[in-house]
């Protein structure tokens, strides 16, 4: 066969593949003829495309791939929290918020500490913040634990947290706001916060 020539083992394709024409169909079967090795090999090539043919109407069993399904190794359960966790994201990330806010507004939470924001043209006596009279402060005041009083001016807010405001000719342009309750601190750390959080857009 080695000696043949390759348009044999083409016709021999064609053949097998209902694609060969008259003339080399003749050529192919005179050549067959004569030729025992070129004979065997289209016995072969005719045998594995007959059985291929035939493999091509084999079906699996019933049930074959629920058996298979069944057979094959069950994945690890993973711990039921990690697994939780995965399923709920949104309650997470609420959790995780809520987590870092409580911890936020339990470390402003109001101690005896005296404090104040610093601002100029304020004047501080012990625990007692003064605005004096004829003087504008520009900005917003918070007081801790102290006690303020305005004789002149404020350009913005005024709050004052477990103590007192005392005013008597004052000029304030923003909001005041004493807190002394938990619940109002609370209140007043949640809005500051979110005003916070909206000067980062802004």
């Amino acid at each position: 066969m080695s000696t043949c020539p390759q348009y044999i083992v083409d016709y021999m394709h064609e053949y097998l593949d209902g694609d060969i024409s008259r003339e080399h169909e003749q050529q192919l079967k005179k050549h067959l003829q004569d030729c025992s090795d070129c004979q065997q090999h289209m016995h072969q090539l005719s045998d594995t495309i007959a059985f291929v043919k035939s493999a091509a109407h084999i079906t699996a069993p019933p049930n074959f791939e629920e058996q298979v399904m069944k057979r094959l190794p069950k994945p690890k359960q993973r711990l039921g929290v990690q697994k939780w966790l995965r399923r709920h994201p949104i309650i997470v990330a609420a959790a995780v918020f809520l987590f870092f806010m409580s911890a936020t507004l339990l470390n402003n939470y109001p101690n005896d500490e005296f404090s104040v924001t610093k601002q100029p043209n304020l004047v501080v006596d012990g625990q007692t913040v003064i605005v004096p009279e004829g003087e504008v402060v520009k900005g917003d005041i918070v007081v801790k634990n102290g006690d303020l009083v305005i004789e002149g001016e404020v350009d913005g807010n005024v709050t004052v947290i477990n103590g007192q405001y005392m005013a008597s000719t004052a000029v304030v342009t923003g909001q005041i706001e004493e807190i002394d309750e938990t619940f109002e601190w609370l209140w007043y750390e949640m809005k500051r916060m979110a005003n916070d959080f909206m000067a980062l857009f802004e």
